[in-house]
């Protein structure tokens, strides 16, 4: 055969030969995608069946209301965490005021100390403002280095967003000691700044999510003078809970014109019953967070008199629902356990008395293990530091009147409180019975999840 010959041969045989690939590999491609949607599926059903969403979650995230002039934006940069969003941007709009609260740790994190020192800052007039987070690494008791990189972030951010500096705050949450490989932030601030709009909020609230299960929010709104008022809020906090501030990672944002000053006094007077009045496991973390922002962009006129007092009600609802979803995403938690004193000498000694009890591990496994064992609120009372007198109080279960005047109530019957215990949201009642003071404070129970959860947190 002629070379030429050859040649037309071979050619027309790989012609056919790809022909063959394209068809198998045409006839394979539903077979393969439908393999790999098999595989994401059980990939998925794995990962919640390793980290179940918290029996008390709510049923679903709510709808918040758009706040004009809060715009947000959520990526994946892989700080720790792979295949999920863990970096999250939100830009204000000129002329938004901000006030805060945050953790009064010795060993605050370098974002902290950051957002306390612009808060302080004189603000440029009509300056917009920003925040960033990261969730996988708090970036906390990392000396200069961790100041170095809340600089590259916070300055990425206003670089790309045309705002001040001192006006881009931060957070971090995540493992502690660990330096923030920022980089992968800031090569992404691109993405994040395209991204951005007034409808992601909820995919920003997933993003700050560490041991989380289930992402938090909270709305309200309120008849304004000339319009309607809208409050929306996200949280993150699942363990490390047991502010001496605020919570964890917290964001609240309004449409209201109101002044800086005043948002912060009236945040400060907020914080012990919401936040404050909270514990999964009596330790405060070194990033807790509350940051609120106020864009004025409602068209109701700036709050005042009545509106003013209603504005704060609605904000203290927002605080105090985001507060108990928190405890109900404790880690391992079954039970949310509401502690109410009252009757105590002073308000002081109350709270020494209900988080004594609250922070309990004794109580706090009797209720993992729905087991009625009051004789563990009595020694929580004794050792709280509080004045009590075992003749003047009383511990209620519910309704159940458990013990009064220096012994169990004749009527209680153990079978009434083991019945009890089996609920999903508890009260712990008791009456010192020396004066006015009182505190209601939240918590959960603690069960064998909580140890592997944290046994497991780095791993």
């Amino acid at each position: 055969m002629a070379k030429k010959d050859w040649k037309s041969e071979a050619k027309a045989l790989k012609k056919k030969v790809r022909k063959l690939k394209d068809s198998l590999t045409a006839a394979a491609a539903p077979m393969a995608e439908a393999l790999g949607d098999a595989v994401g599926e059980v990939v998925s059903a794995a990962k919640k069946a390793l980290k179940p969403v918290s029996p008390l979650a709510p049923a679903s995230f709510p709808s918040l209301p758009v706040i004009k002039g809060a715009e947000f934006a959520a990526v994946e940069a892989g700080v720790r965490y792979q295949n999920r969003k863990d970096v999250m941007l939100v830009r204000l709009a000129p002329g938004t005021t901000m006030a805060g609260v945050f953790t009064r740790s010795s060993t605050r994190s370098g974002c902290v100390r950051d957002c306390q020192a612009k808060l302080a800052m004189k603000v440029p007039d009509g300056a917009g403002a920003a925040i960033v987070v990261n969730s996988g690494n708090s970036n906390a008791f990392t000396g200069a280095v961790g100041d170095k990189a809340v600089a590259a972030v916070t300055g990425a951010v206003a670089e790309a967003l045309g705002v001040p500096a001192s006006r881009v705050f931060s957070s971090s949450t995540g493992v502690i000691g660990e330096p923030l490989p920022y980089e992968k932030i800031t090569a992404k601030v691109p993405d994040l700044k395209a991204a951005l709009t007034e409808a992601a909020i909820e995919m920003a609230a997933e993003a700050i999510m560490t041991t989380d299960t289930f992402p938090k929010g909270a709305a309200a709104t309120v008849q304004g003078d000339g319009g309607v008022i809208h409050i929306s809020g996200i949280a993150k906090g699942s363990g490390m809970i047991a502010p001496d501030m605020a919570t964890m990672l917290v964001y609240i944002f309004t449409d209201a014109k109101i002044g800086a000053n005043q948002l912060q006094k009236m945040i400060s007077r907020n914080v012990d019953a919401t936040f404050n009045s909270i514990t999964v496991d009596s330790d405060t973390s070194t990033s807790d967070t509350l940051l609120i922002a106020a864009t004025g962009q409602s068209k109701a006129a700036e709050l005042k008199g009545a509106t003013l007092k209603a504005f704060e009600t609605a904000l203290h609802g927002v605080m105090r629902d985001l507060a108990l979803q928190v405890v109900r995403d404790g880690e391992g938690a079954t039970k949310l356990v509401e502690v109410r004193v009252t009757g105590a000498a002073s308000d002081e000694d109350a709270a020494k008395v209900a988080f004594s009890i609250a922070n309990s591990p004794l109580v706090k496994t009797a209720v993992a293990g729905q087991d009625p064992n009051w004789g563990r609120i009595v020694a929580a009372i004794g050792k709280s530091g509080a004045q009590a007198d075992r003749d003047r109080l009383s511990i209620r279960f519910g309704d159940i009147l458990v013990a009064e005047k220096g012994w169990r109530n004749p009527d209680y019957k153990e079978e009434d409180g083991a019945t009890y215990m089996q609920g999903s949201e508890l009260v712990f009642a008791v009456d010192l019975g020396l004066g006015k003071g009182k505190r209601s404070v939240w918590t959960c129970d603690l069960s064998a999840r909580y140890v592997e959860i944290n046994a497991d947190y780095r791993s």
